[in-house]
This record gives C-alpha cells, structure tokens and sequence, in this order.
C-alpha cells in the first residue's frame, strides 16, 4: 500500500528555493492550483517511488503544466503555402503603418469618441469616413466588425418585413457555411428570388419590381464561378430597371479592390469606384481581404441610406474598435497615396514577379542543400477571385511520406505551413516575408541531418 505521506505539503513546495522562478512567471496562486493538480495525480499512482514525490520533481512537473496550459494558441507562423489571402492563416497581414498605428492607439488614450474642438462626445464613425468618401467619391460611409455584420445592418434597417429581390445565382455560402439567405433572413426582411441557378434575366428584375420592394440586392461571386449556359444582367443595368420603380440598389462586393486586378494578369475583379459609378446606391466590401487592411465590413454610398443605417440599434452591436479604425485609416492612406503596391503587404506579394520568387527559391535549396526548384502556382485565396493563379516558383521537396514532412513543419517554433502537389512539399517563396526566410531555412535544414 502507498504512503501517501511521502508526498510533501504543498507549503512545503511552494517555500521551497525551487518555486521562486515559476511563481515570478506564473503567479502563487497558478503554481499552488498546478502542485495540487500533481499531488493528486500521484495519489492515483499504483505504486509510488520516491524519486517522483520530491518537491523539486513536483515542481517540475507543475511547470510543465503551467507551460502547457499558458501557451498561446493564436500564435504567429510562415505562410510558405503560397496562398495570399489564406483564410485560416487570418487573411491579409497589415502594412507597418497599419501595425505602427493600432499601437500607437493602443497604448495611449485616443479620441475614439471624443470631438476635440467642442469637448464633448463624438462619434466614432467619423475616423475613417472622410478618407473612404474621399477615395470612392461616396457621400458617406461605415465601417462595421465584418462583411457579413454590414449586410445584417443594411437589411435590417432598410427591409425588415420588407420585399428585397435578389438573383438565385447569388444565393452564396461563404466561410464557414454562413449562408447569404441566412443572414438575410435574419434581418427580418423578406427575400425574393427571381431567375434560375444559372440565368437570370432583366426581365426578371422588371416583372419583381412591379410589386412595392425595399431593395434590391446583388451579391458578387467573388468566391465561385459559373460557366457555361450562364446569364446575368450587369450591374448598371440591374440599377436602372430599379431606379425605375424607385428601388435603390445593395451591391455586395464581398472581397472589394480599389486597384485593378487585370494589370497583374489576373481577371479583371470589379473595383469598389465601379460600383458606384454603375449606380448602386450601397456598396459593401471586406478590410481584410483584397483591400489588404483589418477584418471590417465597409458601407459606402448615398447619404440618406447609410445616415439611417448609423441609428440603427444593431450598429453598436457590431461597430468596429479602436484598433480597427487606426489600422484601417492607415491602410486606406497606402491608397491614397498611391503606394498600395510597395506598402501593402498583399500587393507586393501579388505583384512580385517570378523571376524574382524563383532567386529566393534557389536561395532556400542553397541554405538547406535539400529540394529542386520547380514551377508552381500561387494563389489568390480567401474566397477572392476563384480559380485566379500567379505564376510562381516554388522549393519542392520529394519525402517518403508527404503528409508527416508537412505535419513535422508545422510542428516546429514557428510553424511553417506548406502545401501538397502530386505527392511532393512545395514552399512558395510568394507568401513567406523576407525576415521570415532565415528561420524557414534554419528550422527546415534540421529535418535533414548531415
């Protein structure tokens, strides 16, 4: 039978020289709860030795309890996958002015909500609506928590219980299996779809406008394409049919670009100034996806509309931080400026040629003396410009068991994340910052020892 009596007290532990070091990184009360924790776990022990019962062998083991349970689980890592807007690996890094103003903001006091000329409360709208009027030619403008959040407002507000037509080829799940008609109908507003999966026509918008409608809606395909026997009215003539019958138009985006895609050998991605200049009366679009910026849902056009939609109760609900609006603002002004391309980090990676990824690829192969240089495909991602690619280069590495070379990669201090092609590891320099190749390199060369 134990003798459980072996086991030391738990003042006894935490008195003990030995402790002082984890209390300092972890506090008394954490390591007093993780001692507990390891005494316990010796009394269901079978047979006890004593070499496990001493207070220095408890302490380490509550040590590495605390380590594990206060690891970081949103950590920073190496995107080598070569997908730029990688969904899960949180879309768009931001630009160093971005990054340099949400902390400034964030360790000081700010005038979030604060009119510096009058002294009393202000409204946080204001932060980053001059600059997006003034890039867009909008009359006003709000910047929400998300995309999906500016749609629920802008139908709650404008069509609850009310008529909004919309076409079924633009009935779209995004991430996460969040559904367009969903939030929809959530608003409260009622959705009616015209058309067929495959081809609407203006007529369709003609015969559902000639009943009393609310809005009406069109959602751009950003994340999927139809080919083939495919039909659908353009957006300047979806607004004239309802400007006709007095409807105004909600033209989501989804992603959103102020710069043209087709001048990097892409498809051509309709511009947020296209929008507006088509005719619809509301815009929205995303912050963290092609325009490069924070996660935001952004609602620009006509005054009248978006005036009402700021007073609406579900606005305080989803409205964006402090931090989002600094970085925001600050990203905008890459735009303004007309530096997007060498400021925001999005734009540099799709604008990189290849000769110049494919230097960096024969780099890495020196480094770890280890892979061939091959060509490959980068892509956009993160439900923007489906099936779009770049031509790219890539560090392609041929291992017994693909699926355990990626595993021990993401494994590693800072993970790298890798893809699989035809059974071989590709690293795509397109995705992986320059400071980042050292480490890449480094931690790769020791998964093949000399």
């Amino acid at each position: 039978m134990n003798d459980y009596r072996q086991i030391p007290s738990v003042d006894l532990i935490i008195n003990s020289p030995e402790a002082s070091p984890i209390i300092a990184n972890f506090g008394r009360s954490q390591v007093i709860d993780a001692i507990r924790a390891v005494q316990e776990s010796l009394r269901q022990i079978d047979k006890l030795d004593r070499q496990s019962c001493t207070a220095e062998a408890i302490l380490i083991r509550a040590n590495l309890h605390l380590q594990k349970n206060f690891k970081a689980t949103l950590i920073p890592l190496i995107n080598a996958s070569g997908v730029i807007l990688h969904t899960n690996l949180g879309r768009a890094p931001l630009s160093d002015d971005s990054i340099e103003a949400m902390a400034t903001i964030a360790s000081n006091y700010n005038s979030l909500e604060f009119d510096l000329s009058t002294g009393k409360r202000g409204s946080r709208t204001v932060h980053a609506e001059k600059i997006l009027m003034q890039l867009t030619g909008a009359e006003a403008a709000l910047v929400v928590n998300n995309n999906a959040s500016a749609i629920l407002v802008i139908l709650s507000t404008l069509a609850y219980r009310r008529r909004v037509i919309i076409s079924r080829s633009q009935l779209i799940e995004i991430g996460g299996g969040f559904r367009i008609p969903d939030v929809m109908k959530q608003s409260g507003a009622k959705l009616i779809e015209i058309g067929t999966t495959n081809r609407t026509h203006l007529n369709d918008y003609s015969t559902a406008l000639q009943e009393p409608a609310a809005l009406v809606m069109r959602a751009h395909h950003s994340n999927f394409k139809i080919i083939g026997f495919f039909a659908e009215p353009n957006l300047a003539e979806i607004c004239e049919a309802a400007h006709t019958a007095g409807v105004p138009v909600l033209d989501d985006l989804g992603s959103g670009t102020f710069l043209d895609t087709a001048q990097y050998g892409l498809q051509h991605e309709p511009t947020i100034s296209e929008s507006l200049s088509a005719g619809a009366d509301l815009v929205c679009f995303s912050g963290d996806k092609l325009l490069g910026g924070p996660q935001a849902g952004i609602i620009i056009g006509r005054k009248q509309l978006i005036d009402k939609i700021k007073k609406h109760p579900l606005v305080r609900a989803i409205r964006a931080d402090k931090l989002c609006l600094a970085g925001l603002t600050a990203t905008l002004n890459h735009y303004l400026r007309d530096e997007a391309e060498q400021e925001i980090p999005i734009w540099k990676m799709i604008s990189r040629s290849a000769e110049d990824i494919q230097l960096s690829a024969h780099a890495w192969q020196r480094t770890i003396q280890h892979g061939d240089v091959i060509n490959c495909r980068s892509t956009i991602g993160g439900g923007s410009m489906p099936e779009e690619t770049l031509p790219s280069y890539a560090l392609s590495f041929t291992v017994r068991n693909p699926d355990q070379f990626v595993k021990q990669l993401r494994q590693f201090p800072i993970p790298i994340i890798a893809r699989i092609e035809n059974e071989k590891v590709l690293l795509d320099p397109r995705t992986v910052f320059s400071v980042q190749e050292e480490v890449l390199c480094n931690q790769i060369k020791t998964l093949f020892p000399e």
